[in-house]
């Protein structure tokens, strides 16, 4: 298994930077081969460039990125660079944008997921409302600002609505054009945010074609929500391997959520690549992913 690692000491502390860094020694602790690639083009211009350090390969070799959620461009470039020298990513571009834009999962994920619109211009908010009512849950096709609180994310007028659209527009890192307008589903908590976001009865899990390779709670903190019965684990894996079916990647990161009246919803997907750890120990997951380069090369 080969890991091409954005960890750097030259970047901003940021909770993301603490998690890769985090992530990558794990990886080498446990005998991974990592290679340093920069965040960004800007210095080193090209994909060819950034990759000029990694040997090619005698065959072709599992590869994994840790790092920020990069634009298709980069993704694609970084790709097809690694693979000229014998190392195959684990998910393909097309399959990284499948698992990672919400807009692409969401006809996979129907029935298991509250029903959701996309939507390009504040214009199209009205249409949304008319389908899925009030409140809403709003966000990117990429990411959510669940970090600014429950009023960053939930609209209860249209005008709210157009509003809240017209600022994630404005997001394309997060949106890339296309915002998510979401039926409003209330899940469990005991816990909010100190911006006022509930933190849910959530969990996250990571599958590698149909392989557990790792799960854990999904927000940081003791909850006494967190420990789930055995029922309960075997309601929520289900349902992960199920959507990890449909979306029909070969890497990809599950968030599982309890309804308030008890049920369980797939939240959304994502690539494991870029997606934060939540509380899944880092040393059994990266053992497991690991096993996969051992045994892709058996």
């Amino acid at each position: 298994m080969i890991i091409l690692s954005e960890d750097s000491d030259q970047l901003t502390p940021s909770a993301s930077s603490r998690e890769n860094h985090i992530v990558t020694e794990a990886a080498k602790l446990l005998g991974g081969r990592v290679y340093h690639i920069p965040d960004d083009f800007s210095r080193c211009e090209t994909a060819e460039n950034a990759l000029w350090h990694l040997p090619s390969q005698e065959r072709e070799t599992l590869g994994i990125w840790i790092g920020y959620i990069p634009t298709p461009s980069r993704y694609a470039a970084i790709y097809q660079a690694a693979l000229n020298k014998g190392v195959r990513l684990l998910n393909s571009p097309e399959e990284h944008l499948r698992v990672q834009e919400f807009d692409r999962t969401y006809p996979r994920l129907q029935g298991l997921t509250p029903a959701s619109v996309v939507v390009t211009h504040s214009d199209q908010c009205e249409s949304a409302i008319a389908r899925l009512g009030l409140p809403v849950f709003v966000k990117g096709t990429v990411q959510s600002r669940k970090q600014r609180g429950w009023k960053a994310c939930v609209a209860e007028s249209l005008e709210e609505l157009q509003k809240l659209t017209q600022q994630l527009l404005s997001l394309t890192g997060r949106t890339r054009g296309r915002v998510i307008i979401r039926e409003l589903v209330k899940l469990r908590h005991s816990r909010s945010s100190p911006a006022g976001f509930p933190f849910g009865r959530e969990y996250r899990i990571f599958i590698y074609r149909q392989q557990i390779l790792g799960w854990g709670y999904y927000w940081e903190g003791d909850d006494p929500l967190k420990p789930l019965t055995v029922r309960e684990q075997e309601q929520v894996l289900t349902l992960a391997l199920e959507a990890a079916k449909r979306v029909d990647v070969p890497y990809i990161a599950v968030d599982i959520g309890q309804r308030e009246e008890g049920g369980w919803i797939v939240i959304e997907t994502g690539d494991p690549q870029f997606s934060g750890l939540s509380q899944i120990p880092v040393l059994p997951l990266w053992n497991q992913i690991l096993k996969l380069g051992v045994a892709e090369q058996a």
